[in-house]
């Protein structure tokens, strides 16, 4: 068991501080939101749950300014208030906002809150162990080397679950009556309300696939169903 503990120390370590991440989160996702009251957005959703064939699809609003959709790891639905103040001002419409919601299910429905708890753990541990090895071998820039191929495993795992939770709204969105057309037209203008328009990042360290290879994974689908 001895000559296991420089394995199961960060491994143990990782796992901890992902539980108390989450607990955190909990803590301040509860203190920095309000249920969203909107009647165009709670008919829009009702259409959503419908289609679930679920009572209520509850929304919350994260009293934050970045445009962003999140799932907790409750499974609790989250749109910030940067996103509903664009709702309000026109610049994204209610069905828009239905696929953010509709790609949070999926991440929900697919396990990939919980899922993400395992991927970071398991990042942490091979981040610990990597800096551990290469930090011996060449300093400084081992634990940059570390850092690096700990990123491009989690952005990696992340891609894949983006594209996962995708395919789910395209699903949930044609089966509620609105079309994936909604979900195209957000992706458009994600990039300008994100900030990220013009910023060229590699693609094995993108936590989110590229906006065009998101809506030709769509099309691909819709040519496929029809």
């Amino acid at each position: 068991m001895i000559k296991f503990l420089p394995i199961l120390l960060p491994i143990l370590y990782a796992l901890v501080m992902v539980r108390f991440s989450a607990w955190r989160t909990a803590k301040m996702l509860d203190a920095q939101s309000t249920p969203l009251r909107d009647p165009e957005l709670t008919a829009i959703t009702a259409r959503l749950a419908r289609a679930l064939d679920v009572p209520k699809i509850e929304v919350h609003v994260y009293e934050v300014e970045p445009v962003n959709g999140l799932a907790a790891p409750d499974g609790r639905i989250f749109l910030t208030r940067g996103f509903v103040n664009q709702y309000k001002r026109g610049v994204v419409n209610a069905a828009e906002l239905a696929s953010v919601i509709a790609h949070e299910l999926g991440h929900v429905a697919l396990g990939h809150t919980k899922r993400r708890m395992i991927d970071v753990t398991g990042q942490n541990a091979v981040f610990i162990l990597l800096a551990g090895v290469l930090g011996r071998v060449i300093p400084v820039v081992g634990v940059w080397i570390a850092s690096f191929v700990s990123n491009a495993l989690a952005a990696g795992l992340s891609r894949r679950d983006e594209h996962e939770a995708d395919a789910y709204a395209s699903a949930l969105l044609v089966k509620a009556g609105i079309g994936t057309a909604p979900q195209k037209s957000l992706f458009v203008k994600l990039d300008a309300l994100t900030g990220a328009k013009g910023v060229e990042v590699p693609q094995w360290l993108r936590s989110h696939p590229k906006t065009a290879d998101r809506i030709a994974a769509i099309e691909s689908r819709e040519a496929r169903w029809k």
